[in-house]
C-alpha cells in the first residue's frame, strides 16, 4: 500500500486566497478516483524553503490518498494540472510505502 500526499498553498504568489471550491473540487476528484481521501484543510501547515538566498513561506493544506500502486505518469500529469489550476511553479506530490496495521 502507498500513501500519496499533495501539498497545496492556501494562497497564490500574490497572497490572494484560493476559493474553497477549488479545494472541494480536488477532494471530490480524489475521492472518486481513489475511493477515499483525507484532506487537512482547517489547520494549515507552515512551509518554509530557501531559494536563491531568500526564505519563502506558504500556509499549506495536505490531501492524502492510499492506493495499492502508484502510477507515476498519472501523478505527474495530475501534478501539472494542479500547478496550472493553483498557478504554482511547483507543487509537491510525494508518496511512500506504508503498512496498514
Amino acid at each position: 500500500m502507498y500513501l500519496v500526499q499533495i501539498l497545496l498553498p492556501l494562497s497564490d504568489n500574490q497572497g490572494q486566497p484560493f476559493p474553497g471550491r477549488e479545494f472541494d473540487r480536488l477532494r471530490e476528484e480524489l475521492a472518486a478516483r481513489f475511493k477515499g481521501v483525507t484532506a487537512y484543510l482547517h489547520a494549515p501547515a507552515q512551509g518554509l524553503w530557501k531559494e536563491g538566498g531568500e526564505t519563502n513561506n506558504d500556509e499549506i493544506v495536505v490531501f492524502e490518498v492510499m492506493t495499492p500502486k502508484v502510477d507515476i505518469s498519472d501523478w505527474q500529469r495530475r501534478r501539472g494540472d494542479l500547478e496550472r489550476r493553483f498557478r504554482q511553479d511547483k507543487i509537491v506530490v510525494r508518496y511512500s510505502k506504508i503498512k496498514l496495521l
